[in-house]
């Protein structure tokens, strides 16, 4: 079953005009989020006829209240889906699933560092942020390089799958929460079963997920995986809350071994009119072990910010930099930052912060 013509035709607007998100709501007006802004798609609110032609299309059961689908429009593209209940009356939100990946350069990533975390035989890494802040389209292009450029089996464990990739040097399995596997932590157990090299895991979300992706550390993988994470310091604390009380000490010593790195990411409104992308981001080596180790999270705050080591960086300076090449406003740096008095020391030079850190731009969502 096929959703309505209307349905298909929002998704061919959404496409053409590029727009990250599409929101439906029974008797309102449809809606597309384009570079960060709202904008009333249509002229015809939508019907309930509508919504359930989606719903249907989607095999979401009669009772569902939150559920996480995928749907194939009739031009083929994917969209991962989120069909929920408010006031009582359904509603969806789709977001595009590009089958082309973007490569690093392109989103304008620290592309030498991340190429080093991706080479690596065993280990993990983690991308962090807030819903919507691109942690996937970053993972994708990380994946979209070792396509290219190193022969490894490369599962991934997604809800939904959000790229689709083509084996080129690598050979991708991708599999999707709910279609292919149960949950996170079963997909996770299975791939080990699977030879990989590489596994991609959608979202770290409970203990059993993140003990077993430390394990399969330990046994010689490279796992990527996001979490949600305002930032470095706050990425590492929701980690060790994730650890039972019993197996913390344990499980502290094999993140503090373990961990290659962390980039937590913002997607930020630009003078463009689209967005930019602030990061900041640590390479786990030497002192930084330790404190993990002994969960000492202000220490690393403190590293990252005072910018010592070009392998780490810090919003602040992500944040001042954006702000001098005119892709941001201060007013706007100031806002994002926190702290207004901070920001405007460092936009005058008075900050311990290296002019070397990099700054990482994106375009689009």
């Amino acid at each position: 079953m096929m959703p309505s013509e209307y349905i298909e035709q929002l998704c061919l607007a959404m496409v053409a005009h590029q727009a990250s998100d599409l929101f439906l709501h029974e008797d309102q007006l449809p809606q597309l989020r384009i570079a960060s802004l709202m904008n009333t798609v249509g002229e015809t609110p939508l019907t309930s006829s509508d919504i359930d032609s989606l719903w249907r299309a989607c095999r979401v059961p009669d009772s569902a209240i939150d559920y996480d689908a995928s749907h194939v429009s009739d031009s083929g593209v994917r969209f991962r889906v989120n069909f929920f209940r408010s006031v009582g009356r359904r509603g969806a939100v789709l977001r595009m699933i590009k089958t082309e990946p973007p490569s690093m350069s392109a989103l304008g990533l620290p592309e030498e560092l991340l190429v080093n975390w991706v080479s690596r035989k065993a280990g993990l890494v983690l991308i962090t942020g807030a819903t919507g802040s691109g942690k996937s389209t970053t993972l994708a292009s990380m994946l979209h390089w070792l396509n290219d450029n190193l022969p490894r089996h490369i599962v991934t464990i997604e809800d939904p799958i959000e790229y689709l990739f083509e084996s080129k040097l690598s050979l991708f399995t991708q599999r999707e929460v709910g279609t292919d596997t149960t949950s996170f932590t079963e997909g996770l157990r299975r791939a080990l079963r699977q030879s990989p090299d590489v596994i991609l895991l959608g979202e770290i979300r409970d203990p059993d997920t993140a003990i077993t992706a430390l394990q399969a550390c330990e046994t010689g993988h490279l796992v990527l995986a996001t979490l949600h994470g305002s930032n470095i310091t706050d990425t590492i604390e929701r980690v060790i809350r994730l650890f039972p009380a019993a197996e913390r000490e344990s499980s502290l010593y094999v993140l503090s071994t373990q961990l290659i790195g962390i980039l937590s990411q913002k997607l930020i409104p630009n003078i463009q009119g689209s967005v930019s992308l602030a990061a900041e981001y640590v390479e786990n080596e030497g002192v930084t072990r330790k404190w993990i180790l002994e969960g000492k999270t202000h220490e690393l705050n403190d590293y990252v910010t005072r910018g010592v080591n070009p392998k780490n960086t810090s919003f602040l300076a992500s944040l001042v930099r954006l702000c001098k090449a005119g892709e941001i406003s201060e007013e706007t740096g100031a806002s994002i930052c926190g702290n207004p008095h901070e920001f405007y020391r460092a936009i005058q030079g008075i900050s311990n912060t290296s002019s070397s850190t990099i700054t990482l731009r994106r375009t689009t969502t």
